[in-house]
């Protein structure tokens, strides 16, 4: 079983190319938006066709399971949910 790094965790929303809203779980933004935008190895297989992918919304977590449940939830939302969670109606 694989050890958890200590948090903070990010729970974030990008925007894709083709407008679509991807939710993640990370330890560091920066280097895991250069991953979803192919600057290097890694990433998520949604968004590797919906490139460039930007930045719209995180939250801090002290705690990986703080953070998972979060992540669960804001995937749950309606994309119109999403859209006044990050304050884009």
């Amino acid at each position: 079983m694989r050890k958890l790094s200590k948090g903070p965790y990010f729970v974030y929303v990008l925007e894709c190319s083709d407008k679509t809203l991807y939710t993640g779980i990370t330890i560091n933004i920066k280097n895991r938006l250069r991953q979803h935008n192919g600057e290097i190895v890694g990433g998520a297989f949604y968004t590797k066709n919906k490139r460039p992918v930007k930045l719209i919304y995180k939250e801090e977590y002290k705690t990986h399971k703080e953070a998972i449940i979060r992540e669960i939830a804001i995937k749950k939302l309606t994309r119109t949910q999403k859209q006044k969670l990050i304050g884009t109606h």
